[in-house]
C-alpha cells in the first residue's frame, strides 16, 4: 500500500525479496567455491554485486532515508515506510553506508511500539495498529531484522528489539509470542494488545526466541564471503 492508503498498480517487487535473491547468490558463490567451480563463483559474486546496486539506487528513498517497501508495475518506489527492508539486513544486501540511517529508523517512535516494530509507520495515513500488515507486530518479523542489524555490528538496537518482544511475552502472562499482535503504543497499554485472529502458538513466532538470543549474542549469524 502507498503511505495514503491506495494501492500499487502492476505488478509488485518487494524490498526483501531482493535481500533474499541477493544473499542466495553470496551462498551459492560459496558453495562453487567449496565445490573448486571458481568461474562460477565469480559469476555469481558478480551478480550479486550488481544486483545490491540496482536495489539501492532503485529503492532508497533520501527524504526517509530509508527504503521502500516496494517498487510497482512502473518500476516506481512504493514510499511506504515498513518493517519488510529490515530483512534487507539479514540479508546482507544494504550498504554499509545505510546501516546507521536504516538502523535507526527502524527503532524511531513511528516504528518502535516499545513492545516490537510495526509493520508500517504510524506516521502513513494507511496506518492501522490492529491490522494484519499495516501496523501490527510480528515477533518472527522483528526477529529477522534483528539478526540483521546483529549482522552489521548494531547488537544494541538488536538488544533493544528483543528486550521489547520479551517484555511483550512476559507482560502477555504466558512468557509465549503470538504470530502477531496490535501495534498500539507501549506507554499507552500495560500489555500488548491482540490481533484476535492470530494464530498460537505458531512456528513463526516460536522461533522468534532463539533468532533473538543469537542476535543479542552475535553468535551463529553465517556471513557469505563479501
Amino acid at each position: 500500500m502507498h503511505p495514503d492508503g491506495t494501492h500499487p498498480d502492476g505488478p509488485i517487487a518487494v524490498a526483501e525479496a531482493q535481500g533474499y535473491y541477493y544473499d542466495a547468490k553470496r551462498r551459492a558463490a560459496d558453495l562453487a567455491r567449496t565445490l573448486f567451480d571458481d568461474e562460477r563463483a565469480r559469476r555469481l559474486e558478480a551478480e550479486a554485486d550488481e544486483l545490491a546496486r540496482s536495489f539501492d539506487d532503485a529503492f532508497w528513498l533520501p527524504e526517509e532515508s530509508f527504503y521502500a517497501v516496494a517498487l510497482d508495475g512502473r518500476n516506481d518506489p512504493v514510499e511506504t515506510v515498513a518493517s519488510n527492508p529490515g530483512h534487507c539486513l539479514w540479508s546482507g544486501i544494504v550498504p554499509d553506508d545505510r546501516l546507521r540511517s536504516v538502523v535507526d529508523r527502524l527503532v524511531a517512535d513511528d516504528m518502535f511500539t516499545g513492545w516490537g516494530i510495526r509493520t508500517v509507520s504510524s506516521d502513513h495515513r494507511v496506518y492501522n495498529p490492529e491490522s494484519y500488515h499495516l501496523g501490527s507486530v510480528w515477533p518472527h518479523d522483528n526477529s529477522l531484522v534483528a539478526l540483521g542489524m546483529a549482522r552489521y555490528g548494531r547488537t544494541d538496537a538488536a538488544r533493544t528489539v528483543a528486550q521489547g518482544l520479551v517484555d511483550a511475552a512476559v507482560a502477555r502472562g504466558n512468557d509465549r509470542f503470538p504470530e502477531l499482535f496490535a501495534g498500539f503504543e507501549r506507554d499507552d497499554t500495560d500489555v500488548p494488545l491482540p490481533y484476535g485472529a492470530a494464530c498460537e502458538p505458531q512456528a513463526w513466532a516460536a522461533g522468534a526466541p532463539i533468532a533473538c538470543l543469537r542476535a543479542v549474542r552475535g553468535d551463529g549469524l553465517w556471513t557469505p564471503t563479501r
